[in-house]
C-alpha cells in the first residue's frame, strides 16, 4: 500500500476566516482530521463528508489523547495510505508541539508538510485593538509559555532577560499562574503600574477582555472568574487600545447565536452575522444521501414543483443519467424561492413562483420536503436524495454549545424549527432548558407559528424575513452587558 501524507496545519486563533488558503485546501482534501480543542470546529465542515474526524484536544484537568498517542495515530493513518490533516489552534510552531509530531513522521519516512497559521499571541491582541509592536511604544515582542514541565507547573523563565530586553510580552495559557507571573515581573524590574490585559477566546465573537496593571490584575481576574483559553499581554503598547479598538465596536459583538439550519449555510446569513461581530453556531449539520429512483415518468406531469435549488440540480442530473430527452418534459416549472428560479434560468428554463401555481391533478414535487408533501397531499413526490443528521458532528456541536455562552437563537424558516428540535434530541440536549434563557428570533410568521406550536414563545421577529431585516433587528436590541 502507498504511504499517505500528513499536513500539520495551523487553524489560526478562532475566527475561521483567518485560516490560510493552503490550510483550508488541506482540510477540503482530507481523509482524516485530528483536531485540537482550540481549532474552531466550524472548519471541520469544509472537510469531505466521508472524512474521519478525531478529537484529540485537551480539556482543563483532562487529557483526551496523550501526545504519544496522537503521534501514533498520525503514523497509523498515514501508513494506511490516508491523506491526514493535524489541525492545531493558532500556529503549529508556537507551543503546538509540531516538532514532536513531525519527528515521529520522519522516523517512519512519512511525507509531511507544515502549514503555518496566524498565532493567537499576535491575532488576539489585534482584535482587542493592540498591535504588539509600535514605533513609539514597543520595539520588541516575545511569546512565552506560562506553564511547563516543572514540578509545580510554574514557568521557569529568564525573568530578568524578559524585563530588560522585551517591550511587549505575550503569555500563553497562563491564567492559573497569573499571580506568579506578575510577582516575578515586578521583582525583576517591571513597574507595578505596567499595563496588562487578558484576552479570552480572542478573535471569536465571544471574545472578552480584562485590563489592569501588574499590581491589581490578579484580584480582578479572581473577581471576574476569568479563565483560559486566554492570552496575557504585558506592555505599554496596551495604551493604544482606547484609540484603535475595532472588533468590540462591531454592531453584533457579544451576540452568540445558535442558527438553525436545514442544509448548508442559510443563504450566507451566518457569514453576514459574523462580519457584524457575532459568534455563530450553525446547527445541526446534515449530509445528503442519494436515493436510486426511476425518473422515466417525469414526462407525464403537467406541473413540476422544485423544493430547493439542490433539487433542480439533482433532477436534471438524474434525467440526463437516464438518457431522457429534456424536450419531452411538457410540465410547467414552479419553485419556492428566487434561488431556485435562478438555478432553472441558468439551464434555460423560465419558472414561476409557487404562489402562481394553479390547481392541478398532475403535480410532481421534486425533493424530500415534508411541508410540501402535507400541503399537496395528492401530488407525487420524487425524492432523489434525502438529508440525514451527520452523526459525526453531534458530539462536536454539543461541545461547541457547552463552551459558548449562547444568548440568541435564530430560526430562518419553518423547516428549520423541526430540524433544530431533531438535532437537539440527537445531542441529548433538552430544548426547554436551552431556550428558557435565550432570546428566540423567528424570521417570518410561518416560522413563528411552527415554533409556538411546539409549545414555546419567541422574543420577537424582524419586520420582514430577510437577512437585512434580521441584522437590523438584532442591532436595535443589544444583549445586556455589551
Amino acid at each position: 500500500m502507498t504511504t499517505g501524507k500528513v499536513f500539520l496545519v495551523g487553524a489560526g486563533p478562532g475566527d475561521i476566516r483567518l485560516i490560510t488558503v493552503k490550510g483550508l485546501e488541506a482540510i477540503k482534501k482530507a481523509e482524516v482530521i485530528l483536531y485540537d480543542r482550540l481549532a474552531n470546529p466550524k472548519l471541520l465542515e469544509f472537510a469531505p463528508e466521508d472524512c474521519e474526524l478525531i478529537y484529540c484536544g485537551k480539556l482543563p484537568d483532562r487529557h483526551i489523547l496523550r501526545q504519544e498517542k496522537i503521534n501514533d495515530l498520525l503514523v497509523e493513518k498515514a501508513l494506511e495510505g490516508k491523506r491526514v490533516v493535524r489541525l492545531k489552534g493558532g500556529d503549529p510552531g508556537v507551543f503546538g508541539r509540531v516538532g514532536e509530531e513531525a519527528a515521529a513522521l520522519a522516523t517512519y519516512q512519512i511525507p509531511f508538510e507544515i502549514v503555518p497559521g496566524i498565532s493567537s499571541g499576535i491575532a488576539a491582541p489585534l482584535y482587542a485593538g493592540i498591535p504588539v509592536t509600535h514605533r513609539e511604544h514597543a520595539e520588541s515582542f516575545a511569546v512565552v509559555t506560562a506553564h511547563d514541565k516543572s514540578i509545580d507547573g510554574k514557568p521557569m523563565l529568564d525573568w530578568e532577560g524578559l524585563v530588560r530586553g522585551v517591550d511587549t510580552i505575550a503569555f500563553y495559557m497562563g491564567v492559573g499562574n497569573l499571580p506568579f507571573i506578575c510577582e516575578n515581573l515586578i521583582a525583576h524590574g517591571k513597574l507595578s503600574t505596567t499595563p496588562i490585559i487578558l484576552i479570552q477566546w480572542g478573535t471569536f465573537g465571544r471574545q472578552k477582555t480584562l485590563q489592569g496593571t501588574l499590581a491589581d490584575i490578579s484580584a480582578k481576574v479572581r473577581e471576574a472568574k476569568f479563565s483560559n483559553p486566554a492570552i496575557i499581554l504585558v506592555g505599554e503598547v496596551i495604551s493604544l487600545r482606547e484609540k484603535i479598538s475595532w472588533f468590540e465596536k462591531l454592531p453584533l459583538y457579544g451576540r452568540q447565536i445558535l442558527l438553525a439550519r436545514t442544509g448548508e449555510s442559510v443563504s450566507g446569513l451566518a457569514q453576514e452575522l459574523m462580519e457584524k461581530g457575532a459568534d455563530v453556531i450553525e446547527f445541526p449539520k446534515w449530509k445528503k444521501i442519494i436515493i436510486p429512483v426511476d425518473v422515466s415518468k417525469v414526462i407525464a406531469y403537467d406541473h413540476i414543483l422544485f423544493s430547493s435549488p439542490e433539487s433542480v440540480e439533482e433532477f436534471f442530473q438524474a434525467v440526463i443519467d437516464k438518457g431522457i430527452d429534456i424536450r419531452k418534459i411538457k410540465a410547467d416549472f414552479f419553485v419556492r424561492s428566487s434561488k431556485s428560479l435562478k438555478s432553472l434560468k441558468e439551464r434555460g428554463f423560465v419558472a414561476q413562483l409557487i404562489v402562481d401555481m394553479p390547481e392541478t391533478v398532475s403535480l410532481l414535487i421534486v425533493g424530500d420536503d415534508p411541508i410540501l408533501k402535507k400541503e399537496y397531499e395528492q401530488a407525487d413526490v420524487l425524492a432523489i436524495s434525502r438529508k440525514v443528521l451527520d452523526q459525526q458532528f453531534l458530539p462536536i456541536f454539543k461541545r461547541m454549545i457547552e463552551e459558548a455562552d449562547v444568548n440568541t437563537v435564530v430560526f430562518p424558516s419553518r423547516a428549520a424549527v423541526g430540524a433544530m428540535f431533531e438535532g437537539l434530541r440527537e445531542c441529548g440536549i433538552e430544548a426547554v432548558e436551552l431556550f428558557k434563557s435565550l432570546k428566540v428570533v423567528c424570521m417570518g410568521q410561518q416560522t413563528r407559528n411552527a415554533f409556538e406550536d411546539a409549545g414555546f414563545k419567541i422574543d420577537g421577529m424582524p419586520q420582514s424575513p430577510t437577512k437585512e431585516a434580521l441584522i437590523e433587528y438584532l442591532i436595535q436590541r443589544p444583549i445586556a452587558g455589551n
